[in-house]
């Protein structure tokens, strides 16, 4: 990266959302590339937003060490270690492309889900806000077959705001399946 984000850091660190905002336009991609490796463990969009919202809180504290591009290099750092955190959390492991195919192959009929447990999340989901639930409805009819932008689109939101839907669903969701006695972390969530 030839830009020298540094620049907008004063500015970021007295508040000024339109400098941040330009900042995240130009910092987005490389975080979100340093998570490439991460992408099959963890939910990435999640990652990269907590991230963001990290380095928002931080910024009026960052010392630059006199090399470009500081606050990048920090948001990279906090993103990785995110990831990090939440694969131990998770114990979330790649799978291997052959151990896919060999499941694929069996002809075991998967597990009946427990009907107790689908009234439990049928419930809690609607008790979601309209906007969370349609963007946690949305990726799930979905099913993975189009990308997040796509699916903001297809709702008339911007992208942005469809991940702060979704991600505010799955925590509002989960919040309400604590409640009811349901170990979300169990769960694989």
């Amino acid at each position: 990266m030839s830009l020298d984000l540094d620049v907008y850091v004063p500015a970021i660190a007295h508040g000024d959302t339109r400098s941040f905002g330009v900042w995240m336009a130009h910092a987005e991609p490389s975080v979100r590339e340093s998570l490439r490796s991460f992408a099959a463990v963890v939910d990435v969009e999640a990652v990269l937003q907590e991230a963001l919202l990290r380095v928002w809180q931080v910024a009026p504290r960052f010392e630059s060490d006199g090399r470009p591009n500081g606050l990048l290099r920090l948001a990279v750092r906090i993103a990785r270690n995110l990831a990090i955190s939440e694969v131990r959390r998770t114990k979330a492991r790649p799978v291997d492309e052959s151990d896919l195919e060999s499941l694929a192959d069996t002809d075991a009929a998967p597990s009946a889900p427990d009907p107790m447990l689908r009234q439990a999340i049928a419930l809690c989901r609607d008790k979601l806000p309209p906007k969370p639930r349609q963007a946690l409805d949305t990726r799930l009819a979905s099913g993975g077959g189009l990308d997040d932008a796509d699916l903001a689109e297809s709702v008339g939101m911007r992208l942005n705001t469809f991940l702060q839907n979704f991600t505010r669903a799955r925590q509002l969701l989960a919040d309400c399946l604590r409640k009811r006695g349901i170990l979300v972390e169990e769960l694989g969530t």
